[in-house]
């Protein structure tokens, strides 16, 4: 296989991005097809990119003979059927997260990659391929800071976002499915156990309208792992000053930190302000690289035949998980997981 010819459904700002990356970043790809109900988005991609096909139903897309696989980027209750149907195909599957937005499809999805075995999956939990967090992953591994027994993250939106945050709210399964997946995926990977209890507290602090759907602008949860480790998450979308993603793990010989100031660049600026950093605006921002380096990775599973580290074991357990943070923040009480 000289390349892989893929298809991507979605053209958000997320499949733009992956779109985007596979056409001219990632060598060993082709961007064959692309699927979206913008008719505008679809003559942009086709005209300016030169992608040979463009489509306004996946159906129609998996049925081209042509592709070896799909990047699904498309609102986040689709993904779980099409994972499925793209199997079947014989197509290989990367699909952005949420892997579902219950358990019960997600344990479908399950079903459909045992299935078809043969067939390389993904699921985009691209913080694993930051640069910085992959760093963090081997100090770990390799018993630089001793035993890890906090981890601590904070995500945050920007507060100039809240309009399509509220927008999205009634879709979105809450703060913990949306956004602290991303968190609850590296505690797993970083503590190297799963969690056993959890509580969870926040509130509408500034945005009423998330209470209708039991959400909040701000929530946050503790959890006890299995093996004793602890972990804090903050979910966020109020924040002043831009995206805010800031990590911390705690070992019993050391501390790592990720991000905690949340900088566009290594640029200082000197003013009548005094002196500042600008900070990371939006998450294609932040993760530019780590959304190129799955992808790229994905693309070398297949040629390569191999499996990615990233499961879909993974996107059950850290939806599992989120739900019950959602569930411990509804009902006030400690959860059992």
């Amino acid at each position: 296989m000289e390349k892989v010819k893929i298809g991507v459904i979605g053209l958000g700002r997320l499949g733009y991005k992956h779109a985007e990356n596979l056409a001219f970043k990632i060598p060993n790809a082709e961007l064959t097809a692309v699927c979206a109900m913008e008719e505008d988005r679809l003559e942009q991609v086709k005209k300016d990119w030169g992608v040979p096909y463009t489509y306004k139903n996946f159906e129609d897309m998996i049925k081209n003979s042509e592709l070896d696989a799909v990047l699904i980027a498309s609102p986040s209750g689709l993904h779980t059927d099409q994972i499925s149907k793209a199997l079947a195909a014989g197509l290989h599957v990367f699909s952005e997260k949420p892997l579902g937005t219950t358990v019960e499809e997600c344990r479908e999805a399950e079903k459909a990659v045992e299935k078809y075995n043969d067939k390389v999956f993904m699921l985009g939990f691209m913080r694993r391929y930051d640069a910085s967090y992959k760093y963090a992953k081997e100090k770990i591994d390799s018993g630089e800071i001793g035993v890890p027994i906090l981890f601590r993250a904070y995500s945050q939106d920007p507060e100039r976002f809240i309009e399509g945050a509220i927008a999205y709210a009634g879709h979105s399964g809450g703060q913990f499915i949306d956004m602290s997946v991303h968190d609850i995926d590296l505690a797993r990977w970083y503590l190297g156990a799963e969690p056993e209890e959890v509580y969870a507290i926040g509130g509408c602090y500034a945005h009423p309208e998330f209470a209708q759907y039991k959400d909040g602008d701000n929530v946050s949860a503790l959890m006890k792992f299995k093996n004793g480790a602890m972990a804090f998450l903050f979910a966020g979308r109020t924040a002043p000053h831009g995206y805010n993603v800031e990590t911390e793990i705690i070992g019993t010989k050391g501390i790592l930190r990720i991000g905690s100031v949340p900088q566009k660049n290594m640029v200082e600026i000197l003013d009548n302000s005094g002196v500042r950093k600008e900070c990371s605006q939006d998450f294609l921002e932040r993760f530019e690289e780590s959304y190129l380096n799955e992808v790229n990775e994905f693309i070398n599973c297949i040629i390569e035949k191999r499996k990615p580290g990233v499961t879909v074991y993974d996107g059950t357990k850290t939806t599992e998980i989120a739900y019950k943070c959602k569930e411990a923040f509804e009902s006030g009480k400690l959860t059992k997981i």
